[in-house]
């Protein structure tokens, strides 16, 4: 004999009843208006559930079964109900996750199925307008208003006040970045509502279930912002390691070359979100409600400290080790490094390493040949930001008239600037210039030192002291652009150098 059939139960919603009865689960739709839907006529009922039965099919066509008509004792239709093959509750993937069973298979199989249907999922005008930067803006501003009552209440006024500014400053820097996900295909009717309950891991394949079905425009939206949305349950529920392994897994699968800060982004822009319900539920007076929304308040802080673009000069004059470390804390970062000696040689036709000796002041190291190599890094500088990048700048930075443009395109690009200055001993120095082999630099002792008596003031920047260790200085300076956490594991990937 097989097992015996799971009993009978009943589950209820704001919206809707589900009946569970041995291998089935039967979903009715409540006849109540919400506002956001209306099912008071029983065509809107028969509607809903008919698109939820063709949406959810999408993920888990051998789950959602079909309609079936409710007969009153006249024999007319009266009601409809969602046939489904009920899923084993113990295979929820939020009850795995609490018991710490290993879900990594059913992450990746879900990461693998999602970015399948964005691959295929409708595209349109209407579609693509919801991954406007500016929608995007508008949506958060939704929240932000509507969560603006509950401040030192459910959430911390400090922190809520923080959310906002770091929300804002992304977006009004990063139209660009928008505009190219949408002429990439990127914004698509995807799931909407992708979380851990609504997941079930079983032995052939994990289950999909309850993509959002009363308004397709909040299913319209960025793939990344899709995936983001689980990412975010997952370490509401206090696995981080596994959400990052899924956005990875999804990345790979849709083959997204997104920005971390972009992936930051989202996630922050759905706890958020799951947080201004919490306090709406507190407001109705649920216990748990407030503690939850300042959980999750904390989660979109994290995520939008650790997604800021930042703009991160490193200077300082030749031996002093900055392009050694400009290349380290690109690396560390994951964020891209642009040097201004390999861009003099470009513009000169030369090849990175190509020797191009000349006196101080001479050859491409006039100040035209200075101008020209500070104006091209500022340019591809303004276009990475706006693209949501990161940005290491190494150059020696001692000149006032090279510095003032990048000050300004970090506060037009509302990006965070960080200004690092490499010192170290003479001795030191000069030993490094003596002994340095194949780089791009083509100083010696006597440009440093007449580098060094033109240097104007740099008061703004932060001293490195680079005599030491690379790892010491690196420590120093992760300390400062990332004061929040030196580094968050969502940014470490390949340095991207587009010089």
């Amino acid at each position: 004999m097989g097992p015996a059939p799971p009993g009978a139960a009943i589950a209820e919603t704001h919206c809707g009843v589900v009946f569970f009865v041995g291998d089935r689960a039967f979903k009715l739709k409540k006849p109540v208006d919400l506002g956001f839907l209306d099912f008071r006529e029983r065509q809107a009922r028969e509607r809903a559930c008919r698109q939820e039965v063709d949406l959810n099919r999408r993920f888990s066509p051998d789950v959602y079964l079909g309609v079936a008509d409710v007969h009153g004792p006249d024999g007319t239709v009266c009601d409809h109900l969602v046939v489904m093959r009920r899923m084993p509750s113990d295979r929820r993937l939020s009850t795995l996750v609490a018991a710490r069973v290993p879900v990594d298979e059913a992450l990746r199989a879900t990461a693998r199925t999602l970015a399948a249907w964005h691959a295929r999922a409708p595209r349109g005008p209407e579609i693509s307008a919801a991954g406007r930067r500016d929608a995007l803006l508008g949506r958060w501003t939704e929240s932000f208003d509507q969560v603006r009552p509950f401040h030192g209440r459910a959430i911390d006024a400090a922190e809520a006040a923080e959310i906002e500014a770091r929300a804002r400053d992304f977006l009004a820097g990063r139209a660009p970045l928008f505009d190219a996900r949408i002429a990439d295909g990127r914004v698509v009717d995807g799931h909407g509502d992708l979380l851990a309950d609504d997941i079930f891991c079983l032995d052939d394949g994990p289950r999909i279930l309850d993509c959002l079905e009363f308004d397709d425009r909040l299913r319209s939206l960025d793939g990344l912002d899709d995936a983001t949305f689980l990412a975010m349950d997952l370490e509401r529920l206090t696995a981080p390691e596994p959400a990052e392994r899924f956005m990875h897994w999804y990345c790979e699968f849709a083959a997204d070359p997104a920005p971390p800060s972009l992936r930051h982004h989202y996630v922050a822009y759905r706890a958020f979100v799951r947080a201004k319900v919490a306090c709406l539920r507190h407001a109705q007076g649920d216990p748990k409600a407030a503690a939850e929304a300042g959980t999750l308040a904390e989660v979109a802080l994290r995520h939008l400290r650790a997604g800021a673009v930042g703009l991160i000069l490193v200077g300082g004059l030749p031996g002093t080790g900055k392009t050694t470390l400009a290349g380290a804390i690109a690396d560390r970062l994951g964020c891209t490094l642009l040097s201004s000696d390999r861009i003099r040689k470009e513009l000169a036709g030369l090849a990175p390493d190509a020797p191009a000796t000349a006196a101080y002041g001479t050859g491409i190291y006039t100040s035209e040949w200075s101008r020209r190599t500070y104006a091209e890094l500022t340019r591809r500088a303004r276009r990475l930001l706006g693209m949501g990048e990161t940005v290491v700048l190494d150059a020696s930075w001692t000149s006032k008239d090279h510095r003032d443009p990048i000050t300004g395109l970090a506060h037009k690009q509302r990006a965070e600037l960080h200004a690092l200055r490499c010192e170290a001993p003479s001795a030191v120095t000069i030993e490094r210039l003596r002994t340095r082999r194949h780089l791009m630099s083509d100083a010696d002792k006597h440009i440093a030192e007449a580098l060094a008596e033109s240097a104007a003031p740099w008061p703004e920047a932060a001293t490195i002291d680079s005599s030491g260790p690379l790892d010491e200085s690196l420590d120093q300076a992760l300390a400062i652009v990332r004061p929040h956490g030196a580094e968050h594991v969502w940014h470490r990937r390949p340095r991207i150098s587009r010089d």
